[in-house]
């Protein structure tokens, strides 16, 4: 009886949460579109300028007006940071809004699914590892909210027209229904600034994770390219070749995914460098990149497991070539400047502090 054929993986549907979250920010157009005219682009405008510039842009006005008062903008310079990297995050997505695009059409090409239900498997705890890695930081990221903006409710400031943020209107906040409205836009704000930040950042982990389990993926065929005593040379051969071909697609999605994100990490990093308070986050950061360089370094391992002592000499010159090949580990940098490891982190925040 001839085996049902197994259904297309999704790569997709591992983040549709993701997608849903950024759709509703005005940060995913429909379909593989990019940004254009239309109602959803004037959406986004309208978003990006009411909530999260205008909320910057009346923090950023207090510290320069009470520029000399070092309490109130150590006050302040401790979230705006955090809220000017997330509206340049914004603005590094929807410039490469096209590029993601592809990238997700990339993943979900014939090159990129698992060839049976095993692979299947095989990469399952890495998705459930980035699952579980997006949920804590969405549940610590809302906790940080609710926490901040019911502030003036818990303590009883309210009563004296205090705001969770310090900022300049031009009106004044003092008095009713000025400073309830003026509440309502903190908290939408800052809702928005932190679902930005929180969904690029899980989005760029994702697309490593992408990564790493098509490592896995390779490791898996170079470990069974060769079953002796059923496949021949010819056999071995054909899928010798896939496996390198799989490597080189590898390496270009990679390469492109590097491309994309170069300045959201290298921006993470710089604002990091400012706020200690970000240390835990550039942690969670270097975590995920190593877990990717972790992965591409178990292929030579891979090629030495696979079944290849009995293989001709022109399959295993091939072999060689190949595992000469992937002996450099593939690792990811910011603009080549430096590579993301824990290596890194450790020695940023090694100088930071001293």
């Amino acid at each position: 009886m001839d085996e049902k054929p197994m259904k297309r993986f999704d790569w997709k549907q591992t983040i549709k949460i993701n997608i849903v979250a950024l759709k509703m920010l005005g940060l995913w157009p429909p379909g593989d579109e990019t940004y254009k005219r239309s109602t959803y682009t004037l959406y986004e405008a309208f978003v990006l300028l009411f909530f999260e510039i205008s909320h910057i842009g009346a923090q950023t006005l207090t510290v320069f007006i009470y520029f000399d008062d070092l309490e109130i903008v150590t006050g302040i310079i401790y979230v705006l940071l955090t809220e000017m990297l997330g509206l340049l995050k914004a603005y590094c997505l929807i410039k490469n809004m096209g590029k993601l695009k592809q990238l997700m059409i990339t993943i979900n090409s014939d090159s990129f699914q698992p060839k049976s239900l095993h692979q299947r498997n095989l990469i399952q705890p890495n998705l459930d590892a980035w699952k579980r890695i997006a949920l804590t930081f969405s549940f610590l990221c809302w906790c940080w909210l609710l926490i901040w903006n019911l502030c003036p409710i818990f303590d009883n400031t309210f009563r004296e027209y205090r705001l969770p943020f310090s900022a300049w209107y031009p009106f004044s906040t003092q008095t009713s229904p000025q400073y309830e409205f003026t509440y309502l836009h903190q908290f939408v704000a800052i809702i928005y600034v932190c679902m930005t930040n929180q969904n690029i950042d899980t989005l760029t982990a994702a697309l490593n994770m992408y990564i790493g389990a098509q490592f896995d993926l390779l490791c898996d065929d170079v470990r069974h390219f060769h079953e002796a005593g059923k496949d021949d040379t010819a056999d071995a051969i054909r899928k010798l070749k896939s496996c390198v071909n799989h490597h080189r697609e590898i390496l270009t999605f990679a390469e492109y995914v590097n491309n994309f994100y170069n300045w959201i990490l290298f921006l993470q990093f710089f604002v990091g460098g400012f706020s200690i308070g970000l240390a835990m986050f550039q942690l969670s950061v270097a975590y995920k990149f190593t877990c990717t360089v972790g992965s591409s370094s178990h292929l030579p391992y891979a090629v030495f497991e696979s079944d290849w002592t009995d293989l001709s000499p022109e399959v295993k010159k091939m072999l060689i070539f190949f595992y000469l090949k992937v002996q450099k580990p593939l690792k990811m940098s910011s603009f080549g400047l430096f590579y993301l490891s824990l290596d890194t982190f450790v020695k940023v925040n090694l100088n930071h502090f001293m």
